[in-house]
């Protein structure tokens, strides 16, 4: 490893300060109140620490793959920091993959997922003390889209700065937002009844219903 290359890991206070930013910027529009949420919010923001842990800290991925990366692709330099935008390097941007494909949608899945979360949130928090079902705003077209903009956000960091253990986490934490939200639907049915099985039945969970959006209220 050159000093250059050095120079672009090991940087751990760096995976301190983003993980921090990202994890508490989330946590201040997703407010966790029972242990699932606590435990749902925890895998996202150990998804979170790994990612800043091997894009400033140590490149495990890069570690490991270093023998088939090296073989397949001999015109990398895969110490070099630029290297971790994995996607980029494999698919011939590697002259500068901040302007790469991929690394310009990660930071719309990024943007948007945020904006999920904290567009969701004050539309659920205005519901919530008014003590009705939130059915106006982003609700009006999805039932989860603060799970959604999370998703969202991990799908814009794999795209960016894809690693095995971010890899392997993902399909896990998916699976714990649908369970989440499968048991919010449980407690919204047993608050609102009727009103809830109605709302349920022409809005789906994430996929946001666009054309009902441009429906006229009843």
């Amino acid at each position: 490893m050159n000093h250059e290359s050095m120079q672009a890991y090991g940087l751990w206070g760096l995976v301190i300060i983003n993980s921090a930013v990202f994890i508490f910027f989330a946590l201040s529009f997703f407010k966790p109140k029972t242990r699932t949420d606590w435990r749902s919010f925890g895998a996202f923001s150990a998804f979170l620490v790994a990612l800043f842990a091997e894009m400033y800290g140590f490149p495990l991925t890069i570690y490991l793959l270093s023998g088939w990366l090296q073989s397949r692709f001999p015109q990398v330099d895969w110490l070099s920091h630029d290297a971790g935008h994995l996607l980029e390097m494999m698919f011939g941007w590697e002259a500068n993959p901040h302007f790469g494909p991929f690394h310009l949608l990660s930071f719309a899945l990024i943007g948007g997922g945020f904006w999920l979360i904290s567009k969701g949130w004050q539309e659920l928090y205005t519901a919530q003390k008014a003590k009705t079902l939130a059915t106006q705003g982003l609700y009006v077209r999805m039932q989860h889209p603060q799970y959604l903009g999370f998703i969202l956000i991990m799908t814009g960091f794999l795209f960016q700065w894809p690693t095995l253990l971010t890899l392997a986490m993902y399909p896990v934490l998916v699976y714990m937002y649908v369970r989440l939200a499968k048991s919010e639907e449980k407690a919204a049915e047993t608050e609102f009844g009727q009103q809830w099985r109605q709302y349920a039945e022409s809005t789906p969970r994430f996929i946001p219903n666009w054309r009902k959006a441009t429906e006229p209220d009843d």
